[in-house]
């Protein structure tokens, strides 16, 4: 059998198709829209579920085209005239098309991985499950092509295949409204963009996905290798099935996946005075040293901060680490690279927290007077947050300039001031008040 298959996997398309899907799998993950998975494994995962938009489409054609085969060669009647039957003539071309596409899917991980390798940590089952279900995904539409391709073995089949494809993936979010939830049970890709850095898929949700895939190639082998149209009728049933099964397996709620947060993802792991999400963990060497200068900084304050804490603020939906006074809230985001983004302000963002309020705080400080007092503390004119809007980086740098020019003691009178007045909610006004309408 083993023979078989070599032949097989020569002689087929299954050589040139999983070429084709891993060169655009790995176009997509690069270039389609940015880096969107530099946070971690799940980050990877989901993106990639989210270019099946491309690589779906491309699966049903490439099963299609392979269909074709016989139909070209016009060796149709004499293949029906052997004793071999039909299945297990059509198992050597289900298998290395299977094949095809789970070494490019496979491929395309370990391509998105080794960007990420060297800074991400955390690696959750879920990832498993969700890549799983992306493999599936792409098994079934290329069983699924070769039924098609084998029902209609004309030169236009293929093309039409992707393109109906393609139109089918798009058109789902669309169609199912206002019952979002079911579109998720029938898209690989739906809900997969731009995931969170805490971003999760519930194991439901892969569990539903993975019910319909999988009824959904049943149904594929079933006509591809189908004689007969008593068969074909009776593939309608795995589908039918498994639509119903995995409708009652999936959550029935809106967002389900957007709004999914790992929590595990979120817990905050400690060394010395700075405590890092477990999904961010790989960056604390670069996070380190910053943020120990930045509370250094602040120990010329009154009753200052001891420790930093990634700020682990999610707003889909809404949730707020704990509020401490002697803790500095720090933003961690991970640049395209995989590495910290824009590492030379973490110093200035560990100071500018100390004057920070509750995050359900009404009134609190404007960030131009945060940073203008962060920056009069380190004692280094601001430095433009390419983040940040112009009026806030002039405004910032006008109250610094206003600051430096006043005596050392009302500076830091007023420096102080703005501290204890952002820890009792307070600090609407800011450093200069009298200057504000």
């Amino acid at each position: 059998m083993s023979r078989v298959f070599g032949i097989e996997l020569r002689r087929s398309a299954a050589f040139g198709s999983a070429l084709i899907l891993l060169v655009v799998g790995v176009l997509a993950l690069y270039f389609a829209e940015g880096i969107g998975f530099s946070d971690g494994w799940m980050q990877l995962a989901m993106t990639q579920r989210l270019y099946l938009a491309l690589l779906w489409p491309l699966a049903l054609a490439a099963g299609a085209w392979q269909a074709r085969r016989e139909h070209r060669s016009k060796v149709g009647e004499l293949f029906a005239s052997t004793p071999r039957p039909v299945a297990q003539r059509a198992l050597p071309a289900l298998g290395v098309m299977a094949v095809a596409v789970i070494a490019a899917y496979l491929a395309m991980s370990i391509a998105g991985g080794l960007w990420i390798v060297a800074t991400a940590r955390y690696l959750p089952l879920a990832v498993f499950a969700v890549t799983a279900v992306g493999v599936l995904s792409l098994i079934a539409a290329v069983w699924l092509g070769l039924a098609i391709g084998r029902l209609l073995p004309w030169p236009v089949t293929a093309p039409a295949a992707a393109v109906a494809g393609l139109g089918l993936l798009l058109s789902l979010p669309g169609a199912t409204r206002p019952r979002g939830w079911l579109a998720l049970v029938f898209s690989p890709i739906y809900e997969m963009n731009m995931p969170d850095a805490f971003g999760d898929v519930p194991g439901r949700v892969s569990a539903a996905q993975a019910i319909w895939l999988g009824a959904l190639a049943v149904t594929a082998v079933m006509l591809f290798a189908s004689t007969g149209w008593r068969l074909r009728v009776a593939a309608v049933l795995p589908v039918a099935l498994g639509a119903a099964l995995a409708i009652a397996v999936m959550p029935h709620g809106d967002r389900v996946v957007v709004s999914a947060i790992d929590p595990v993802a979120k817990e905050l792991v400690c060394a010395e005075r700075v405590c890092l999400s477990r999904v961010h963990t790989g960056l604390r060497s670069e996070i380190a040293g910053p943020a120990a200068d930045g509370l250094a900084v602040l120990a010329k304050l009154p009753d200052a901060p001891a420790l930093v804490h990634e700020d682990t603020s999610t707003f889909v939906p809404d949730a707020f680490p704990r509020w401490r006074t002697d803790v500095v809230f720090l933003r961690v985001d991970a640049g395209t690279d995989g590495h910290l983004a824009n590492q030379d302000s973490v110093q200035a963002e560990v100071v500018a927290g100390a004057f920070a309020s509750d995050f359900t705080c009404a009134d609190a400080a404007p960030a131009a007077d945060r940073y203008a007092a962060a920056y009069w503390l380190i004692g280094r004119e601001p430095v433009a947050d390419p983040d940040a809007f112009a009026d806030d980086v002039a405004l910032t740098a006008v109250l610094w300039k206003n600051l430096r020019e006043m005596p050392a003691d009302d500076a830091q009178a007023r420096v102080t001031a703005l501290r204890q007045a952002a820890l009792t909610c307070s600090a609407g006004d800011g450093l200069f008040p009298q200057d504000k309408p």
